[in-house]
């Protein structure tokens, strides 16, 4: 050592910071005043720069005899060149301002080769490398934590869909480019398309979908359905190929519910105390007019469910009954924002001319936005009559076709100046079917009419 403890990182820095603050000034200075001239103020920066890259090389102990006598050689150098030399102040601090970018990127390629175990821990590193290090070790170990995980778990991300971010349940389709969607996300984002007069797209990479360009992955479909998922009732993991199975017949933790429900039991538990509850049940001990009562409040719901079916055997036996393929074909209104509507051609049904329309969500502002989604339609008599037309019509789903919808009667009797009923509700079960009919190009139905002859 030339001199014991000259040359710590403390001791460069704090020249650092001392050849900086003279040099910011000077650097105004020569900018303003001495033509743009800033050769004096590169001088000191560029020694600051030496000096702060080499602190930060340097441990607390200070350097060796060689490193000494070259912080000596620069601090010389700099009080030399700033006293004697006043035309030559370009020259050195651009070979100062390149000093201390060649030895900014030594220190860098040095803290790259150097281990990350041992800059962390050792604690007579600099602070920055300690930091550096740390941060890198803290990466590592998230990875190594990461890849250490279950392969299920690690599937799971994988295979999920792209816009719920959950494992589908049914079928999985994907877009040209391999993105996966569950098929109620992709039936979702064909109807918000249709909704909005959009092309729809891959919500990842934004190419263009439909049900002719994109196909189901059948591959994944399988694996999924190998991946393990818990039981409701007995938390149990189960493959999902034979989960809805053991759900409903084999899992003792299945709610069920008592076999004198028909008598008015109203018990309702886990399936393993089935057997102790049927023992002990009352019901099958009541008398005749106790089970009178509880048997009436049951008819009662089953009467509304037959009524609706024995109106239908009745119109089935009217003498002038018509019935037909309609095909809803979407277009846009006039306003200035265009709202989506569904209109069918014109058909012939009891030697009348008819036509069906369609809204969805009673036409609001922005379908798009909402969740619930509801279809309805009204119908149109086209032709003139010379009495007025009594008729009962029922909308179900066409031929091949898979949309759940509840037939529901409606009444109207048309004549000339009222030729069209009010939009009554498509009775579609909830609104993934409406979805579906909206992702579809044509909604297609079977409409029957029945008319009432006095």
């Amino acid at each position: 050592m030339l001199v014991p403890g000259l040359g710590t990182h403390e001791d460069c820095l704090a020249g650092a910071w001392v050849t900086t603050v003279i040099g910011l000034p000077l650097l105004a200075f020569d900018f303003h005043w001495v033509n743009g001239d800033r050769s004096s103020a590169n001088l000191l920066l560029g020694g600051g720069m030496v000096l702060a890259v080499a602190g930060d090389h340097l441990g607390p102990e200070g350097c060796s005899v060689a490193g000494q006598a070259v912080l000596l050689v620069v601090a010389v150098t700099i009080l030399i060149v700033a006293i004697f030399t006043a035309n030559t102040y370009g020259m050195w601090g651009g070979a100062m301002l390149g000093v201390a970018g060649l030895l900014s990127r030594l220190e860098e390629e040095r803290l790259l080769l150097l281990p990350k175990e041992d800059a962390a821990g050792d604690p007579d590193a600099p602070p920055k490398k300690r930091l550096r290090a740390a941060e890198a070790a803290e990466a590592a170990a998230a990875a190594a934590a990461a890849g250490s995980g279950k392969l299920e778990e690690r599937l799971y991300s994988v295979l999920c869909c792209t816009v719920c971010l959950d494992l589908p349940k049914a079928s999985v389709y994907q877009c040209t480019n391999g993105h996966l969607m569950c098929a109620g996300c992709f039936i979702h984002l064909l109807a918000d398309a249709r909704l909005k007069e959009e092309q729809a797209t891959c919500p990842n990479c934004r190419c263009e979908i439909s049900k002719s360009l994109c196909c189901r992955n059948l591959a994944v479909e399988k694996a999924v359905s190998e991946l393990p998922s818990e039981c409701g009732f007995c938390l149990r993991q189960f493959p999902r190929s034979i989960l809805e199975r053991h759900q409903k017949e084999e899992c003792q933790d299945r709610v069920t519910q008592c076999k004198y429900k028909r008598i008015g039991c109203p018990w309702h538990g886990p399936y393993h105390e089935l057997t102790v509850h049927e023992a002990a049940c009352a019901h099958p001990t009541k008398t005749g007019n106790e089970l009178m009562e509880i048997l009436d409040e049951m008819d009662q719901s089953h009467r509304k469910e037959m009524q609706l079916y024995n109106s239908i055997f009745s119109l089935l036996s009217f003498e002038k009954i018509g019935y037909t393929e309609v095909q809803f074909r979407p277009y846009r209104t006039d306003d200035f924002i265009t709202r989506l509507y569904y209109e069918t051609p014109r058909f012939t049904v009891l030697n009348q001319t008819w036509v069906l329309k369609a809204r969805v969500n009673d036409s609001e502002r922005n379908p798009n936005l909402s969740c619930k989604r509801t279809l309805s339609f009204q119908l149109l008599l086209k032709s003139k009559v010379t009495a007025p037309l009594e008729c009962s019509f029922l909308l179900l789903k066409g031929p091949y076709d898979d949309v759940r919808i509840s037939p529901v009667i409606y009444h109207f009797v048309f004549t000339n100046e009222s030729n069209e009923t009010d939009y009554v509700p498509l009775p579609i079960i909830d609104s993934v079917e409406c979805n579906k009919l909206l992702a579809a190009k044509n909604i297609n139905l079977r409409l029957f009419l029945f008319q009432i002859q006095k």
